[in-house]
């Protein structure tokens, strides 16, 4: 099986072909390597997001199906939320399924005149009539639905969007697997812009290894750290929800839209009271043998039958904590259980989702918007009822205000207001961490403004402890030899989870087992060379890292290196841009 096969597939025209292009994959490996350069061919410069000209990029990796943790599929596309770069990286059986369907990447191209959803099973692609489950708002049904439709064996995936994507909500996700999303910037609007409601992939291809002994010499490695070492224990136990009480002592805590920086009864909604009271599970991505995904299980009385129960399995992470728990002032964990669920019923990312309503309620408590835009809401800290009714606002739209919010937080104060306290970065809602300079050049700089790009904030909580000083220029050349490392792991395509075990060393022992013999100098000049392609498809699409946005609120609120000076978090952005020329 080649993983250099690339489907094409024509929603206007409900045409596909299949082309190889051993030129990508032998030069860029997979993932974002491969999907950048595609993007490039295919985006038109000036494109709109929510045009039938933005295509859908999805690649794998020379990794996936071989080793543990090469689990993730990378999407590329212009967002609708930022006008720019889109990347979302998304676990479950997604990159498998691609792979055992015969390729290294698909392309989507065009939109459809009425809603479809594809089937592509191996070889043969399908366009199924979607009239039926357009208007389904929610995603959980949607997916049962077409895993009852689509029968037969293969290893199988169904991506999905639920309400939030077929209205356009500018952060609306693909759901996967129920459990696992393409979350950020905004993959679930071009979904619903192409009129395409869900993807289901399977395939029954295997993958021949020459040297099996080998190959099982360096799984074994691989295996033996994941499962007998302490790399990944953290993610096992506890998950990343185990942030939210160091964050919370070491007053890095964002809450109440970062007006605090530390959260009264912070530990209600901490991933050890969870984890204690309401964990039900722990499920894993294919070929992952950590099980990182955390499920809490929602038990709630049915009102008119007070015996019977509805139980529901709600999965929990850091960043939806933050977003919806400590940044709305939410610390009951049922309540945010509740919270939770509507936005996975929707399909809408939660931090974007989190970070929009804090500003909205930040403003009404201001003044600045009134009920006559909430809709006689009353968007108080801690009320998720309020929230909950919010949500299915923000999604179906009935007023300007709404649709505002549909757009971002960055949208929505540059209509009503307060910027100051409007916590984006390059558009893209803020992650949960006010730990010090780097994470907020983390948030500028980094390809995605995500925290998963250069993770700046352990660098800052590595200062806290140690008392070192650094330099823009220090802070950013680490972000820029991070930042393109990560580069060569996305390519793969590995789990980020996973950095710790995936060293160069690890990692040019892996490719030697698909026979691609090379050296940790060449591929971190590959990484160098992926970053510099997406910065020159950014820089054609308008970005401009001098006029990077750097919200008020975040030089207010002292953080664990003390204030934040803006000149030197500019002095920062601009050293790491440089890097790029």
């Amino acid at each position: 099986m080649r993983l250099d096969r690339v489907l094409y597939v024509d929603l206007s025209r409900r045409s596909f072909h299949v082309e190889n292009r051993p030129d990508l994959f032998e030069e860029y490996l997979g993932g974002v390597g491969v999907a950048i350069r595609l993007l490039a061919e295919e985006c038109p410069p000036n494109t709109d997001p929510l045009g039938p000209d933005n295509p859908i990029i999805f690649s794998v990796g020379p990794l996936t199906g071989l080793f543990p943790m090469a689990s993730k599929t990378i999407a590329m596309f212009k967002s609708p939320l930022t006008g720019n770069l889109g990347e979302s990286h998304a676990g479950g059986r997604t990159a498998s399924a691609i792979r055992m369907a015969g390729y290294g990447a698909i392309v989507i191209r065009g939109s459809s005149e009425t809603p479809v959803y594809l089937a592509i099973h191996g070889d043969k692609v399908y366009f199924r009539d979607a009239s039926g489950l357009w208007g389904v708002e929610n995603s959980y049904t949607v997916g049962r639905v077409i895993r009852e439709l689509e029968k037969g064996a293969g290893f199988r995936t169904i991506m999905r969007i639920g309400s939030a994507g077929e209205k356009m909500v500018s952060y609306a996700s693909v759901v996967v697997e129920t459990y696992r999303h393409f979350g950020r910037l905004g993959l679930g609007a071009v979904f619903g812009s192409k009129k395409l409601k869900a993807i289901v992939i399977s395939g029954k291809y295997s993958i021949k290894i020459r040297d099996v002994g080998y190959y099982r010499n360096v799984y074994d490695e691989i295996f033996n750290l994941a499962v007998k070492s302490l790399l990944m224990k953290k993610y096992h136990d506890i998950g990343t929800s185990s942030n939210v009480l160091p964050l919370n002592e070491l007053k890095a805590l964002p809450s109440f839209n970062l007006k605090e920086t530390s959260l009264e009864n912070a530990e209600n909604i901490s991933g050890e009271n969870l984890a204690q009271k309401y964990l039900g599970r722990r499920i894993a991505c294919s070929h992952c043998p950590v099980a990182c995904i955390h499920l809490a299980t929602l038990r709630e009385p049915y009102e008119d039958e007070p015996y019977f129960y509805k139980t529901t399995m709600i999965p929990y992470d850091y960043e939806p904590l933050y977003a919806l728990g400590s940044m709305l002032g939410v610390t009951d964990p049922v309540e945010w259980l509740k919270l939770m669920d509507e936005v996975e019923i929707q399909g809408l990312d939660a931090i974007s989702t989190g970070v929009t309503l804090a500003w909205a309620t930040e403003a009404y408590e201001r003044g600045i918007i009134t009920s006559n835009e909430t809709l006689g809401i009353e968007l108080k800290w801690g009320d998720s009822n309020s929230y909950r009714e919010a949500i299915r606002k923000i999604v179906h739209q009935p007023n300007e205000f709404y649709s505002a919010l549909a757009r971002g937080v960055e949208y929505a104060a540059s209509k009503y207001g307060g910027l100051d306290f409007a916590l984006s970065f390059g558009g893209n809602e803020m992650p949960g961490y006010h730990t010090g300079p780097a994470a907020y050049l983390t948030f500028s700089t980094g390809s995605r403004h995500s925290h998963l790009d250069s993770a700046g904030y352990s660098i800052d909580e590595e200062d806290a402890k140690t008392g070192v000083n650094r330099t823009p220029k220090e802070i950013a050349e680490i972000l820029f030899r991070e930042e393109s490392w990560r580069q060569i792991l996305s390519s793969l395509v590995l789990c980020f989870f996973a950095r710790g075990i995936y060293t160069p060393e690890i990692v040019v022992k892996t490719l030697r087992v698909i026979g691609l013999d090379t050296t940790e100098e060449s591929l971190r000049k590959t990484g160098v060379e992926i970053l510099k392609n997406k910065y020159l498809f950014k820089i054609r699409e308008g970005f401009k890292p001098d006029l990077l946005r750097i919200p008020r609120r975040i030089l207010e609120k002292e953080s664990p290196l003390g204030i934040l000076n803006e000149s030197f978090i500019r002095e920062g952005i601009m050293e790491f841009f440089k890097m790029l020329q």
